[in-house]
């Protein structure tokens, strides 16, 4: 169990740095490619997108292969493209080489998360998938603040170079440590998609883009914000990202650990309620230097303590199509990722602060929880084992 999770978890912490590495290196791309900081973001959307492609593509054309063959493709994928976005020579390249780069990363996450249930000790299904998520949080807590040092000192191409590097790495150990697991039963590519016929998979669906989508709203820009209004310097910004890496990595844990003990549904209704608490706290508080810190340490906390919880609840809901299912979390996660960093940017492109950031997530953030709540009343624990 243990050898097959922390190789999936060095391919999350592969997916980890290329997709979050962006908000510490945003300032850098932009000053070096001419472009502003919201459009820079758009960076971060294209991510988004190709994620939202490459999931239902990773099952039209995969879903009758081993579990482990297609793991070594995405990973394949991984150094592809980091590679060529470490290359680009322009903006619209390095935008096209990050949409290449999100299409592994829900189908990496769908296929893993079945893996992880597959070798999962009895009862302990919610900790298996957070040890495999743990490589994202690690990412954002040591491999993040190293990008963002190494594009500061060097350049951003030598960051995405690093984790095309590690992509490698994954594909070893997924080749060496995960187990030949059989491929699913092929339910056809109708059975696939029979599950979303029902309410539940959207509603957890719905919590996941917009629960995230909220605290990304703020996230996006959290660089731009401790430097402008809470005032740390630019040279601070390493240390800063580590302490939000670190509120990752410690929420993924807890999200794991309690899950289990408890129920999914109340781990994800308590949390998304804090995170809208944090965010406007971040909003009023901003300006107070080590208040921010401290509520950014708890918003990033939550980010990720709802993460395998809501990999088991779209589990739960989607038998028949679990590959699909279970990449459409990270489907729905990645394009509240993008609807956040493209609402982040809108008060600072009309001259507001960066703390009104904080505004649309936190409403953002009480949506999903909305919908979480009508999906605990309307399908509650009994009826759905």
């Amino acid at each position: 169990m243990k050898k097959s999770l922390i190789a999936l978890a060095f391919g999350t912490l592969a997916l980890g740095m290329a997709e979050f590495v962006m908000m510490g290196i945003l300032p850098d791309i932009a000053c070096s490619l001419g472009v502003s900081i919201p459009e820079a973001g758009h960076l971060i959307s294209a991510y988004a997108l190709g994620v939202c492609f490459g999931a239902p593509l990773t099952v039209l054309v995969a879903r009758t292969r081993s579990l482990k063959h297609i793991l070594l493709a995405l990973t394949g994928l991984i150094i592809l493209g980091n590679a060529c976005a470490a290359l680009s020579p322009n903006y619209w390249t390095l935008l096209a080489m990050r949409f290449v780069s999100g299409l592994p990363h829900g189908a990496f996450f769908g296929v893993g998360s079945i893996v992880a249930e597959r070798v999962a000790d009895k009862g302990r299904w919610a900790e298996a998938v957070s040890i495999m998520v743990v490589g994202m949080t690690v990412a954002n807590l040591f491999g993040v603040p190293l990008g963002t040092y190494i594009s500061g000192v060097v350049t951003w191409r030598a960051t995405f170079g690093i984790v095309a590097v590690w992509g490698a790495v994954a594909m070893l150990l997924v080749k060496l440590w995960v187990p030949a697991l059989p491929a699913l039963p092929d339910t056809g590519m109708k059975g696939q998609f029979r599950f979303l016929k029902s309410a539940a998979p959207w509603l957890v669906l719905a919590s996941v883009m917009l629960g995230n989508g909220g605290i990304f709203c703020w996230y996006s820009y959290v660089s731009p914000l401790m430097v402008h209004t809470s005032g740390f310097r630019s040279e601070d910004l390493t240390l800063i990202v580590m302490l939000a890496g670190f509120g990752m990595f410690a929420g993924n844990i807890v999200g794991g650990h309690y899950a289990d003990r408890f129920t999914p549904e109340r781990v994800v209704r308590f949390t998304l309620g804090t995170a809208c608490l944090a965010l406007v706290g971040i909003f009023f508080g901003a300006h107070v230097r080590y208040l921010s810190l401290a509520l950014m340490c708890l918003t990033t906390a939550c980010l990720f303590c709802v993460s395998s919880p809501q990999q088991l609840l779209i589990l739960e809901n989607s038998r028949g199509g679990e590959m699909l299912g279970a990449a459409l979390v990270q489907v729905a996660f990645n394009l509240g990722n993008a609807l956040g960093a493209y609402v982040g940017g809108l008060p600072i492109g009309h001259g507001l602060g960066y703390e009104y950031t904080a505004l649309p997530g936190a409403a953002f953030v009480l949506l999903g929880m909305t919908a979480a709540m009508i999906y605990i009343r309307k399908y509650p624990r009994h009826e759905q084992r």
